[in-house]
């Protein structure tokens, strides 16, 4: 090669590297545009149409939220413009998902969610809620839907996630506020498919009645309840009713491990909640503690808000309301107005029930219905999907709901939902702000329009309360709601809706203390209204309840204490059972075994070994004393999963105590062989990874996996920007501090109504969406950590005013 054809070479690519390097310099000045031509606005002074007065709107260091006006619409209207200024592509997720639309925006992936969620034609739904709203919930729905857009189009550019995804973002609507109440209701109410009660049918169909009601019965002695007896010890079957040794060996010894994960306490949608009355306290004002447990993700669902407004039943005449808000909506939904202060958990009731349908056979358009025959109505859903021709769904709606299922039998199954009824969805909650104490805040709880939760209120004045809240409790009649029934028969089915003298309600109990974690609240009659949806086994609830009765006094902090309490009290008899079973082993992995977990440190923290060990040896047990039942049902129905929402604690912990022969999976010699093969599985899964059963601790596999909606479909090092760090977290189930990698408290509030400058308010992923924000993961290391974070906003750090246009 000749000096000038070299020469030529060397120019060539350096004009290259010159040409890469502009590319790679116009990607990131444009990406950096998109980024902070995103942002909210922080500061200045903009003029709005649809504003009657002005409205500061002021940011501390956490980018909590303070709004200031003359009136609550004004405030609507602000907090629409605040949210879609930092989350407008989150509400946009919010209000798609129950609409079944999201595929319009992300493409094919998203197909299968909108098929499932359009077949509850929920948009129709709100749609039809918002008609019959009072009017001055219609003005607040308007005024907020107002701001949306005003702060949406007053952005420099759309939301970066848009330009990613190369569309632009649609306008808000009023009914779009209730789809993301129906989300919630979709995320609260098993995603509107009440598949448990499917699987309740499939198991109750092949196994006896008696070994059926055993394998599902609740474990009292875990359980909590506010009020009301503790449930019957479950009774072993005798050997006549079922004999695993008559079945077999290979049809027992099937182990489809993934159709028994929910057994093993799955992470549920729910949350802790208690409160103490003023004579515990300090300063005489009752105190509240919640954290809601959801899925979590970048930035969190909530959104640390202040609300300031005049109100004459206010102290000195000005209501100040603080705590977090939902975007997409213009209420408060957890927190304190200075004179109560309030929180929920998912109450677990039953809220759906399959129906029969029996189709006239000489015209399967037509179905019963007492005394009669009804037409099924037919619906065409067009789901847009990006990139690709509309895909058709052919939607057969009943009276009692949309069909949905398919019984044991064959029969076509409608499901009748809280969900799908338009007087589910209503703006009540923001009458909260104004509650001036405990019994009032009750009052107003039977006509809430959300999914039924469990309410706790404390006051100023020292009262605490419970009672569900939630104006969709169904009256029952002539069937068992846990399994699909005929409601074709006069008298059956649904027959109207709670009155508020019907709902449970409990008042300043005489120990002074409530609590709730998703567990059963009452008996008796109270609970044959709310129904069993899935009751949580109780050990949490147990461990609340436990730890306010140590505790004499209270402050914020003790009760962020009690929210933090990692301690596995539920696993020291399994830790005991463990101990036991390896008692004279000579294998040396079990002998080690048996020397990490003998030292029992009694926690779920990230350094654990012991916790990890004997965590997995329960759920290596449970799989082992579950597979033969879950073999012999998945013979007549393969897709079978054990019913979510159903911990099998109870039956398995007696098993492993009264050893009954019968109920031994024959491919064992004896109970103890089962246990042994368990305590080895354990060593065979961890002890070969790197390190050895000694480098198992818990915080190598319960690390945080918070991200955001789009960071998958980013490269690499571009999706992990975007989320937050990749933490060791303490905590799991059954325990107050409930954590896993995507799931946990998604806010802790400790709070005393009137002392709010004491409160603790804890939220993780941050208040903004965009990575630009200073707010962009705000306040996350503090709710990895535990640290306390004020419930009142520090000092102000940014303030923007919002003025009428005309002004």
């Amino acid at each position: 090669m000749t000096p000038r054809s070299r020469r030529r070479i060397r120019h060539v690519w350096r004009g290259l590297l010159w040409t890469l390097l502009g590319l790679l310099v116009a990607a990131f000045v444009t990406g950096w545009w998109l980024l902070a031509g995103s942002r909210a606005r922080l500061d200045g002074q903009r003029r709005l149409p649809g504003l009657s007065a002005s409205v500061s709107v002021s940011r501390d260091a956490l980018g909590t939220v303070t709004l200031t006006g003359k009136n609550r619409a004004d405030l609507s209207y602000a907090l629409g413009y605040v949210h879609a200024q930092e989350r407008f592509f989150e509400m946009d997720l919010m209000r798609r998902v129950p609409a079944g639309e999201l595929a319009a925006l992300v493409g094919p992936a998203a197909l299968p969610a909108d098929l499932d969620h359009r077949r509850h034609r929920l948009r129709a739904v709100a749609l039809a809620a918002y008609a019959q709203l009072p009017p001055a919930q219609k003005r607040q729905l308007d005024r907020y839907r107002d701001g949306v857009n005003a702060g949406l189009a007053d952005l420099n550019v759309r939301p970066w996630e848009y330009f990613l995804l190369g569309s632009k973002p649609q306008p808000w609507r009023s009914e779009d506020s209730l789809l993301v109440i129906a989300a919630m209701y979709l995320d609260l109410n098993g995603d509107g498919r009440n598949e448990r009660e499917l699987r309740l049918a499939q198991l109750r169909s092949v196994l006896p009645g008696p070994l059926a009601d055993f394998l599902l019965a609740p474990a009292p002695e875990w359980e909590a309840p506010l009020t009301g007896r503790l449930s019957r010890s479950p009774v072993i079957p005798a050997a006549g009713v079922f004999n695993l040794r008559h079945l077999a060996t290979a049809q027992a010894s099937a182990r489809p491990a993934a159709a028994r994960a929910p057994a093993l306490d799955a992470p549920r949608p729910g949350s802790n909640n208690f409160a103490v009355a003023g004579t515990l306290t300090g300063s005489g004002a009752a105190m509240l503690a919640d954290d809601m447990h959801l899925h979590l993700r970048v930035p969190d669902i909530w959104f640390r808000t202040r609300l300031r407004y005049p109100d004459p039943g206010a102290p000195h005449g000005q209501r100040d309301v603080n705590g977090v808000s939902l975007p997409g909506t213009p209420a408060m939904i957890v927190g304190s107005n200075g004179q109560i202060a309030w929180g929920f958990t998912n109450s677990y009731g039953d809220w759906l029930d399959w129906v029969r349908v029996q189709r006239n056979p000489a015209d399967p358009t037509r179905y019963k219905v007492p005394g009669a025959w009804a037409s099924i109505k037919v619906h065409d859903e067009h789901i847009q999907v990006r990139g690709r021709p509309d895909t058709l769904l052919k939607v057969e709606d009943t009276r009692w709901g949309p069909i949905m299922g398919t019984d044991v039998d064959g029969t076509a199954l409608a499901l009748a939902w809280i969900g799908d009824r338009p007087r589910g969805y209503n703006l009540s909650l923001m009458q909260f702000e104004h509650a001036t104490d405990v019994p009032a805040a009750l009052a107003l709880a039977p006509r809430l329009g959300m999914p039924p939760q469990n309410l706790l209120v404390a006051d100023s004045a020292g009262h605490i309360g419970w009672t569900i809240a939630g104006n969709g409790i169904p009256l029952r009649s002539g069937f068992d709601p846990l399994l699909p029934a005929d409601w074709s028969r006069p008298g059956s089915g649904w027959q109207g809706w709670a009155a508020p003298a019907q709902y449970p309600r409990i008042e300043d109990p005489a120990n002074r203390r409530l609590w709730t974690a998703n567990n059963r609240t009452v008996d008796g009659s109270a609970l044959a209204l709310l129904g069993d949806g899935g009751h949580d086994l109780g050990a949490r609830a147990q461990q609340i309840r436990d730890d306010l009765l140590a505790h004499s006094r209270f402050s914020p902090g003790d009760l962020l204490d009690i929210q933090l309490d990692n301690r596995a009290v539920l696993l020291t008899r399994w830790q005991q059972l463990l101990h036991r079973t390896l008692a004279g082993s000579r294998d040396p992995a079990l002998q080690q075994l048996n020397q990490l977990t003998t030292p029992w440190h009694d926690r779920a923290a990230v350094d654990s070994v012991d916790y990890r060990l004997v965590r997995a040896f329960r759920n290596q047990v449970t799989e082992a004393v579950l597979a033969p039942f879950v073999a012999r049902v998945r013979q007549r129905y393969g897709d079978f999963a054990w019913p979510d929402q159903n911990s099998a604690e109870a039956a398995v912990w007696m098993l492993t105590q009264a050893q009954p022969a019968y109920l031994l999976d024959p491919r064992y010699r004896n109970w103890h062989a089962l246990l042994l093969d368990a305590a080895r599985k354990v060593v065979d899964t961890l002890g070969r990874q790197s390190g050895g059963l000694t480098a198992r601790t818990w915080g190598e596999v319960n690390r945080a996996r918070i991200d955001h909606p789009l960071a998958r479909a980013l490269p690499g090092w571009l999706g992990h920007f975007l989320d937050m760090p990749g933490q060791p977290l303490p905590g799991d189930n059954n325990m107050p501090r409930v954590a896993a990698p995507d799931f946990g408290a998604s806010e802790r509030l400790d709070v005393a109504p009137g002392h709010e400058a004491q409160g603790i308010l804890e939220m993780p992923a941050g208040q903004s969406d965009n990575p630009l924000s200073p707010y962009y993961g705000a306040g996350h290391a503090d709710w990895v950590k535990g640290r306390p974070t004020p419930l009142l906003p520090g000092p102000e750090q940014h303030r923007l005013t919002l003025e009428p246009a005309g002004a």
